[in-house]
This record gives structure tokens, C-alpha cells and sequence, in this order.
């Protein structure tokens, strides 16, 4: 699969001054005799299958109170998640409305959400955006002025690469290394504990999910060619629920023998690591401490656990409670049954791990690659989030 490709394109629109209900998105006024007009910038960052889109509404008009933008594709585009925004998507027309924080645009107020979406055989990009059911045309209309000519001409601007990945603005981690150059530096530093061996890490502009870089980790086999890239970002307060997101792509299956790709130091364990990785061929977190693994490495347990795929992005999230046993690990937007905690001993589950009564305090953030035995595999990270609320793909 060759790497994701970036389409950026501006699109201009005129805002309505009606107010019409869709679909179980509330209605939304302007007032009568006003000024209308707006503009969009519809931003994509597309990868084989897969794209998430930032649009960005400008209001050029009088201001609004609520505010309804829609929108139909021209290919085989589906919305999967969306955020900042309730987006809804029935056959080709997609709508997005506001929610209750970013209702009110004000003259020259600007309102961003953004989505994630699937497709298969094409990808344009939108071009008969309406806002509240008027189509845009790229003028501002005054209210008492019959004609307006146009003084604003369509145009496509150039590719622009974002510096915050999407749907993490805000989150103590919120990366994509668009502010990195070959080698990790500044907010991200290589770590390798106890020993040094072959691993690399290096800023990666060949392979990306997003934006024009990524974190790019050449794991060896044997423990002292391990290599680990952490965040310099103080994530020991991050909490109650320390949410996480990242994507990931690897080239090589998870093995048999124990490999660990996350690392987090565990404040609350005499800052041994929590970690993230694979052992019989499937994924496992893992207790540096007392080498408790969940799921635990039974035929059941290890069948309620899933592999990484190969040679693709996947987003992996989790969520760790600070203040009891409780533990979510999900595998592109589905939850892998086998490594849940509950606070509730489930045998081939979380019986082993919950021999341990207090609940983890992660206080860093590492990503990499290390072998207890000797395999090796070469891995990428990329739209990397930690913070204290809930994260989408």
C-alpha cells in the first residue's frame, strides 16, 4: 500500500436565513433581513480506504445563533465518527450541525469540527456546500441589495500539512511530529533503557497517516537492541481516566515470544513499566513488576485477544482508570474483549492481573520496540494523543 496523500481545497458558501430540522439534527436560525454568507475550507488527509476531512465554517454574514452545513459526495465516501460537530450521513448527503458549545457564529466567527470516513473506489472533495439550506457561491449578500456581483473568486489553495493531528487539540499529548526533522528532539527523546544495541528511530516522510511525517522505530531482536521514543510532556496528573490514541503500522506479525511496542512508567508500581505488546501472536498488556499479562496466555484468553495487522494503519485507544482496576484497549473504533479489566476476576481474562488491588498511575509515554527474544520488526506511529478526555479515531 503506498503511503496517504494530502488534498487540500478552499470552498466558498453563502449561509441561509431559514430554519429547516433534518433528520434528527436540531433546527437552527438566522435572523430575517440580514446579510448572509460564508465560506469553508474543506481539508483532507486521505490514505488507501480511509480519509478524515477538517472543515472549518466562516461566517461572512450577519451573526447566527445555530448553524447547519451540508453537503453531498460525489464518490463512495462514508462517515465513521466525526467530532465538534453532530454529522449524520444518509445515502451520499452528509449534515453537520453544531453543538451546544460552537452554536453562535458571530460576524467573521469561525466554527471547526472534523470527521473520519471510509471509501473505496474515489475520493473527491465536495463542492455544493448550503449552510442553513442555502447554497454557497462565495458572496456576502446584503438584505436590502437585489444583485450582489461576486468580489470573491474560487480558488484551490495549495497543500497545506497540519501541525495538530485531528481530534486532539487541547489533549497533554498531541502529536502528528510535523515539528520533528530526522532524528526524535525537543517534546520527544530516545530512550533506551539499560543497554543499546541496533534500533533506530527516525523521523519518517515516506510513510504517513497523516499530515507529511511520521515516527518511524527499526526494532531489533534481543532485549539491547531495544529502542523506546518518549514524550518530554508531564503526563503523571494527566487523569482521573488517562485516555490514549495512536496509529500504528508494522510490518512484521506479532510473534510467539514476547514483545513489548508501549511503555509507560508505573508511578503507582515503583514506576515499572505498564506495557503494551504481543505474545502468542496476539496483543497483551503486561506487568514489568510481576510479569502479569492480560489477557491471561491460555488458549481462551489469547483467543479473546486479536493481532495487530500488518502493513496498514490500525488506531489503537485505551483508557486506564487512575482510582480503580479498570482498563478499555480498542483495535480500530471495535473493544478487544480479552483485555479488559472490571474490577471482577474473569478467569483466562483478568484473574492474573487483578492479583495486584491498586489501579496504575502512568507517569510517562513511550513508543518502540523491544524483544525478549529475537525477533524484529519495523513499526510507525502517527496522530499520537494522551489526555484526560475520551479520544476518537
Amino acid at each position: 500500500m503506498s503511503g496517504p496523500h494530502t488534498l487540500s481545497a478552499r470552498l466558498w458558501a453563502v449561509v441561509a436565513c431559514v430554519a429547516v430540522a433534518i433528520g434528527g439534527i436540531a433546527a437552527v436560525t438566522a435572523p430575517a433581513s440580514a446579510d448572509t454568507g460564508c465560506k469553508v475550507d474543506y481539508t483532507v488527509n486521505s490514505w488507501q480506504g480511509g480519509f478524515t476531512a477538517q472543515v472549518k465554517v466562516t461566517n461572512l454574514g450577519t451573526a447566527l445563533s445555530g448553524w447547519r452545513l451540508r453537503w453531498t459526495y460525489a464518490g463512495d465516501q462514508r462517515v465513521t465518527s466525526a467530532w465538534n460537530a453532530q454529522v449524520e450521513q444518509t445515502g451520499r448527503v452528509v449534515t453537520a450541525a453544531n453543538v451546544a458549545w460552537n452554536s453562535a457564529l458571530a460576524t467573521g466567527g469561525s466554527a471547526e469540527f472534523g470527521l473520519q470516513a471510509t471509501w473505496s473506489a474515489a475520493n473527491p472533495a465536495p463542492t455544493d456546500f448550503t449552510l442553513n439550506d442555502v447554497a454557497c457561491n462565495g458572496t456576502t449578500t446584503p438584505s436590502q441589495t437585489p444583485t450582489v456581483t461576486p468580489t470573491v473568486t474560487p480558488t484551490v489553495t495549495p497543500t497545506v500539512t497540519p501541525t495538530v493531528p485531528p481530534g486532539c487539540s487541547g489533549a497533554t499529548v498531541c502529536s502528528g511530529f510535523e515539528d520533528q526533522a530526522g532524528s526524535p528532539s525537543g517534546d520527544w527523546q530516545v530512550v533506551t533503557p539499560n543497554c543499546a544495541g541496533t534500533g533506530t528511530a527516525v523521523i519518517d516522510t515516506a510513510i504517513t497517516h497523516s499530515g507529511g511525517k511520521s515516527l518511524r522505530v527499526n526494532g531489533g531482536g534481543g532485549y539491547c537492541n531495544h529502542l523506546f521514543v518518549g514524550t518530554t510532556r508531564d503526563v503523571s496528573r494527566v487523569g482521573p481516566v488517562v485516555y490514549a490514541r495512536m496509529w500504528v503500522r508494522h510490518t512484521t506479525a506479532l510473534p510467539a515470544t514476547h514483545v513489548s511496542m508501549i511503555t509507560m512508567a508505573d508511578a503507582n508500581d515503583g514506576n515499572r513499566d505498564l506495557r503494551i505488546g504481543g505474545q502468542n501472536g496476539a496483543l497483551q498488556w503486561n506487568r514489568e513488576s510481576d510479569d502479569a499479562t492480560l489477557p491471561e496466555q491460555s488458549p481462551a484468553g489469547v483467543a479473546l485477544s486479536t493481532a495487530l495487522p500488518v502493513n496498514r494503519w490500525v488506531c489503537l485507544r485505551y483508557e486506564i482508570d487512575t482510582t480503580k482496576q479498570s482498563m478499555r484497549t480498542y483495535l480500530d473504533n471495535q473493544e478487544v474483549a480479552g483485555l479488559r479489566v472490571d474490577g471482577t476476576p474473569t478467569q483466562d481474562i483478568d484473574s492474573q492481573w487483578l492479583r495486584r488491588a491498586t489501579a496504575p498511575r502512568p507517569a510517562t509515554l513511550r513508543l518502540g520496540w523491544e524483544s525478549y527474544g529475537n525477533d524484529q520488526d519495523t513499526l510507525w506511529y502517527d496522530d499520537v494523543a494522551l489526555g484526560s478526555a475520551p479520544l476518537a479515531c
